[in-house]
């Protein structure tokens, strides 16, 4: 690994072929000040990221490519979406979206080995695929990353530039849960047994299903993400000391990040291994708890596109569902409001007339209340959703439509 400067960075940049592919961290881990220096080193290229917050460049020439939209990507110019499995996105560097660069955010070396900080994902996959065909790997080194294990650890010499960066993380607080979030996660934490495996993610279902839960035991994490919940959690001594919480990227405050700063407790992971689904069917009791746009009376869930433009994307919302519902004792959950505040419509609909990211939930969950799926024939399954998640205005509707359906 060879420490260069910002200029000497830009003449290796523009060595590379034309209109060359960049994996670059992702979610909140963007390395800004690198991806400046390519957009002023390149008149053309290709930003391969994850779920992407905004600030992208944004002007001709500049693609931006991803297999799941972040804010900062849906109403880009350049987008190209490329539909995957999360847990499939890896073997995708090697065999058809070829990396020509990567480039990393890291926490300072230790004992030669830098560490991917608060977002591992699929950059190892990158990495390798990248190196294997002679690209360029460039880390940003900033010291205010934390140092996580796992397999955010990358030997210096799988590097072959760097530069110092010094730039604060994003970072997020978590608010207080609405009322219809608080309910819909009480709802969920009622259904959380004690020794559960947990997957949820960042936003207020999660966060209030987190908070209704403190009181469980023997609580283990395997999950893609996990943000401030986790340290009530561990403050409420609701998890399992003895195992490791599994997580492929961390959101969050600065408390968070300070406590997983050199936090061996805490593994970082590549998603093709947290996102497995045989893996994850490995998990004692693996609660996972997702959420959705749109759910059909049929079961099926819509949570990646709006009037059919991509709004995010597969995800790991099929890996996680499959992995659960093979678990021994385990539950896959879909809970989300019955009305959409914004759009002013109902979220349980006849028929998604998107593409379908997931069905075969254990059961939906909304505010109003649960409609049980495993195991139920499709009208007692319709039956449920509409007399016990559908927001009441809309349910007579629904019964009609059902009726159309074949349903009732």
């Amino acid at each position: 690994m060879q420490t260069v400067s910002v200029e000497e960075l830009s003449s290796r940049i523009q060595s590379l072929p034309p209109n060359p592919r960049i994996v670059v961290s992702g979610n909140m881990a963007i390395p800004w000040d690198g991806v400046k220096v390519i957009d002023q080193a390149l008149p053309e290229y290709v930003l391969h990221a994850l779920n992407a917050p905004p600030g992208l460049p944004e002007r001709a020439g500049v693609t931006v490519e991803t297999c799941f939209v972040g804010a900062g990507m849906r109403r880009h110019p350049g987008l190209r979406y490329v539909p995957s499995r999360l847990s499939l996105v890896p073997l995708l560097y090697s065999r058809t979206l070829l990396p020509d660069a990567v480039l990393i955010h890291c926490a300072p070396p230790r004992e030669g080995q830098l560490s991917l900080g608060v977002e591992v994902n699929v950059l190892p996959a990158a990495i390798e695929a990248c190196r294997a065909r002679g690209g360029l790997v460039i880390a940003a080194i900033n010291d205010r990353m934390p140092y996580t294990f796992g397999d955010a650890q990358v030997p210096v010499d799988h590097v072959d530039v760097a530069v110092t960066v010094d730039a604060p993380l994003v970072t997020h607080s978590a608010g207080t849960p609405d009322d219809e979030s608080a309910v819909i996660g009480q709802r969920v934490a009622s259904m959380v047994l004690d020794g559960s495996t947990m997957q949820l993610g960042i936003g207020a279902v999660p966060d209030a299903t987190l908070n209704a839960i403190i009181g469980r035991k023997g609580l283990r994490v395997w999950t893609e993400m996990f943000s401030d919940g986790i340290l009530a959690l561990d403050s409420a001594g609701a998890l399992d000391r003895d195992h490791p919480l599994v997580t492929s990227f961390v959101f969050g405050s600065q408390d968070l990040y300070d406590w997983v700063d050199g936090n061996s407790w805490v593994r970082m992971l590549r998603t093709e291994k947290t996102n497995d689904p045989g893996l994850i069917a490995q998990q004692r009791r693996m609660t996972s708890v997702n959420t959705a746009l749109e759910v059909d009376l049929f079961g099926q869930a819509n949570a990646s596109r709006i009037n059919a433009r991509i709004h995010s994307g597969f995800g790991g919302q099929t890996d996680f569902i499959v992995g659960a519902l093979h678990s021994p004792g385990g539950q896959s959950f879909i809970a989300l409001r019955s009305w959409h505040p914004r759009a002013d419509v109902s979220t349980i609909v006849p028929l998604v007339d998107e593409p379908v990211t997931s069905f075969q939930q254990s059961a939906i969950v909304t505010e109003n209340g649960v409609a049980q799926l495993w195991g139920r024939d499709e009208r007692e399954q319709c039956r449920d959703l509409i007399d016990e998640c559908a927001h009441p205005r809309v349910r007579e509707e629904l019964w009609e439509e059902a009726a159309g359906l074949g349903l009732a």
